[in-house]
């Protein structure tokens, strides 16, 4: 009688294979798998300088 019971294990453990691997995953987006950042982050006194400031303040 044993071996009725190992039979349906076996066929149990067969469905729930087929239920879990039996179908692709759903698709992902290529814009879901990308996430775009800056490499540094933004320095902003390096963008203070201002050429036609410095003319006015050092040449009238």
């Amino acid at each position: 009688m044993e071996m009725g019971n190992q039979g349906r294990a076996t066929d149990e453990n067969q469905v729930a294979r087929q239920l879990r691997f039996s179908r692709l995953p759903e698709r992902i987006r290529w814009d879901d798998m990308v996430e775009e950042r800056p490499a540094v982050t933004r320095d902003s006194a390096r963008y203070t300088y201002n050429p036609d400031e410095w003319l006015v303040r050092t040449c009238l």
